[in-house]
């Protein structure tokens, strides 16, 4: 699958338009026009998946710098990045279990301070 950007276009495209118009030169797998979120209108630009390399490289050749209306089009073959690594979020564990009484942990004070001992719990 080759990735088509297609920019330029005219805002009140539609989906099926904008296929019409690539599919002649190869065949179009996806589409997906990019919308503002909050008031659905069209940012101007799409993303075609298409099969083959060959028919990326013809409708970039035949649509590149082509005009629809009074815009120019955009089209270029994008490259898949990877995702980016995401550091996981600390999620707790369910199988945590408590330390144990004897642990290996022992509070060190600072240099030149001496180590006061807190007084017992009450037991209930």
């Amino acid at each position: 699958m080759i990735k088509l950007f297609v920019g330029g276009f005219p805002l009140n495209i539609t989906e099926l338009e904008l296929v019409m118009l690539v599919s002649p030169h190869g065949q179009v797998n996806t589409i997906k026009i990019v919308r503002d979120k909050k008031t659905g209108k069209c940012k101007g630009y799409a993303f075609l998946e298409m099969t083959d390399k060959e028919g990326a490289d013809r409708a970039m050749e035949a649509l590149d710098g082509s005009f629809m209306g009074d815009r120019q089009l955009s089209v270029n073959i994008t490259e898949d990045k990877p995702a980016p690594v995401r550091k996981p979020s600390f999620k707790p564990n369910n199988n945590y279990s408590a330390p144990s009484s004897t642990s290996s942990y022992v509070k060190v004070g600072r240099p030149g301070e001496d180590v006061k001992k807190k007084r017992p719990r009450k037991q209930f």
